[in-house]
């Protein structure tokens, strides 16, 4: 299960906004900003919608779906350009990790559990980190696994707009966004050790 295989098919829909970026000016890393700043603001939308005012969910969930185009956006940006370098490559990935990072401190603080939120948050982190230590050690970069990047921020984006209407309803002693937490947490290390499996069998 992982959308990044679809990326290719994607193209054609990113043409709009790739020319009117460029029209405008925006370098590829000007995008890769503006795409944490979405995080941040989604941090602080899930926080503010786990603290009493649920409309903030739908906020949180609209922003994440942004965060996630735009980092599309930037590397067809790049290409469009053609100013891809190592450089840039390396600040989308480390904006991302943080953007990852800052999206689930939101969702932990909202609930207050910060527990399950360092729970989540090494687990999305290490999935990551296999995912281009594999590059790191002569193999390709490594997306496959039970969720990708990608795959994680449909379902925070869906679960944010979920939350909305579910806001007050639990399960098991945990609301939505709990869940969603717990699920992070167990699939993200699940995945990061898959992405290690392949990445030690690959090396023999």
């Amino acid at each position: 299960m992982t959308l990044d295989k679809f990326r290719p098919y994607v193209s054609r829909f990113l043409d709009p906004f790739v020319t009117g970026f460029d029209r405008v000016g925006m370098t590829p890393n000007g995008v890769s900003v503006i795409a944490f700043g979405m995080a941040v603001l989604a941090a602080a939308a899930f926080a503010l919608g786990g603290r009493g005012e649920p409309t903030w969910y739908a906020v949180a969930a609209a922003l994440v779906f942004c965060n996630g185009w735009l980092d599309i956006v930037d590397g067809a940006l790049a290409r469009e350009q053609e100013v891809a370098s190592a450089g840039g490559d390396l600040l989308d990935h480390v904006l991302d990790r943080y953007a990852d990072i800052v999206v689930i401190a939101g969702l932990a603080a909202g609930l207050e559990d910060y527990l399950l939120g360092f729970l989540a948050v090494t687990g999305v982190v290490m999935t990551s980190y296999l995912g281009t230590q594999a590059q790191a050690v002569g193999l390709d970069r490594v997306y496959g696994g039970l969720v990708g990047r990608a795959d994680r921020l449909a379902i925070i984006g869906l679960v944010g707009f979920l939350a909305y209407p579910l806001a007050g309803t639990t399960l098991g002693g945990f609301s939505i966004v709990g869940w969603l937490l717990i699920f992070l947490a167990v699939v993200g290390h699940v995945t990061a050790l898959q992405r290690f499996y392949y990445s030690w069998a690959a090396l023999d």
